[in-house]
């Protein structure tokens, strides 16, 4: 694997517009004779390409390079309580292959990458391309994910010997830098960089079978002293069933408003209900129980967010993840409950909306942390190669 810099020619052609040495020289701050070598490196690598002569320009044609999308590969994907979105991207994003994995309930973070590896294998297979053409996997997974103990908590409690670094199950397949964070910090980037970009002050709020904020902050995505920071889930709502959480206190959020929340709500009633899938399809269908126990859920997420809105004044707060499908009534809770416990200048201009990207925005961030770390532009999420951790700039 090459190195990069932050001031790389690698960066400055990740927007897709071609540009000859002397661009690159101003853009980046090197001499011609450094912006060379370097393009000579990147062409070798097959990720720079030099297209036809540029007649832009008196005299003599000049040369003009840029970044070879479709020459590597980058592998992302989303983990969730029921469900698991593998696909593989090209070096901007663009998705070129995917597969939607159902996940048996209660399938711990060791199945779940494993799936993630076989997934990535067939996905190749089919492209007839080789794991030598990956540059790096990008990871969203539910829990919090420990910076320094490279450890991510499993989306369920279980002895400790069934934790695992999630870089040493992928490692085992894909030597390349492989990029974890909680799924709602993943998802926040790619919804940002996609729909939010002009925002410095926006939440990501996932519901699914866990609930957690990703956080960007003065443009800067937040992750906490320990990774934790948005694990919002387990904040205690005092004005609704006190249940037992999995995390072992009474009366969090996630025991409420998740998905698995709802479905234990709505089950003590009805039979129907097994599944988010089923919560999901009885709401969007118009069915008044379904629509009145979502719009509680809202309700109940919405006093936890007026707390985040005092603290952070964001711009928006966006709704993704699995119930974020329900739509209308579980905003209206929230708008509800967070307009009515905040002050006035912290909501005049507050957006409370779904996710542009609602199925894939993790799948896109997944891939753009990835894409940081290969251009060396500044990000801070947990990255590692070959086991070791890799020092990473502060920022998003």
């Amino acid at each position: 694997m090459f190195e990069t810099e932050a001031d790389d020619v690698l960066g400055v052609l990740r927007d897709g517009r071609p540009r000859t040495k002397s661009e690159l020289a101003d853009e980046t701050g090197k001499v011609r004779s450094t912006v060379s070598l370097r393009l000579a490196e990147l062409i070798d690598a097959g990720l720079v390409t030099q297209l036809q002569e540029s007649a832009t320009t008196k005299g003599r044609p000049s040369a003009v390079f840029a970044l070879a999308t479709e020459s590597r590969l980058i592998g992302a994907a989303e983990l969730t309580g029921s469900t698991a979105i593998v696909a593989l991207t090209d070096l901007i994003g663009s998705i070129v292959a995917r597969r939607d994995l159902t996940v048996s309930e209660g399938a711990s973070l060791t199945e779940l990458l494993r799936l993630v590896a076989s997934a990535l294998h067939e996905m190749l297979a089919d492209l007839q391309r080789s794991v030598e053409d990956l540059v790096g996997i990008g990871v969203g997974v539910p829990g919090p994910v420990e910076p320094i103990e490279a450890a991510v908590e499993d989306a369920q409690p279980r002895a400790a010997t069934d934790r695992h670094p999630a870089i040493t199950l992928l490692q085992q397949d894909f030597s390349v830098p492989i990029i974890v964070d909680n799924e709602a910090n993943v998802a926040a980037v790619g919804e940002w960089v996609e729909s939010w970009a002009a925002e410095q002050n926006l939440v990501m709020v996932t519901v699914s079978a866990h609930i957690s904020a990703g956080i960007i902050a003065s443009g800067r995505l937040v992750r906490g002293a320990q990774g934790a920071a948005g694990d919002i889930g387990h904040v205690r709502v005092p004005d609704v069933e006190q249940r037992l959480c999995r995390c072992g206190q009474m009366g969090c959020l996630e025991t409420v408003a998740s998905g698995t929340g709802l479905v234990q709500t709505l089950s003590e009633a009805r039979s129907d209900v097994l599944t988010t899938n089923d919560l999901v399809d009885l709401a969007r269908s118009g069915d008044p129980e379904a629509g009145r126990a979502v719009r509680e859920a809202g309700r109940a997420l919405g006093s936890v967010l007026a707390g985040v809105v005092a603290i952070l004044n964001p711009a928006a707060i966006v709704l993704g993840g699995e119930v974020a499908q329900v739509g209308e009534p579980l905003l209206a809770g929230i708008r509800e409950a967070v307009y009515g416990r905040s002050q006035p200048l912290t909501t005049n201009s507050l957006k409370i909306v779904l996710a542009h990207n609602l199925e894939l925005a993790s799948i896109v961030g997944a891939s753009r942390l990835v894409q940081n770390h290969l251009f060396g532009l500044p990000q801070r999420p947990v990255v590692y190669y070959r086991g070791e951790p890799i020092p990473t700039r502060i920022g998003a």
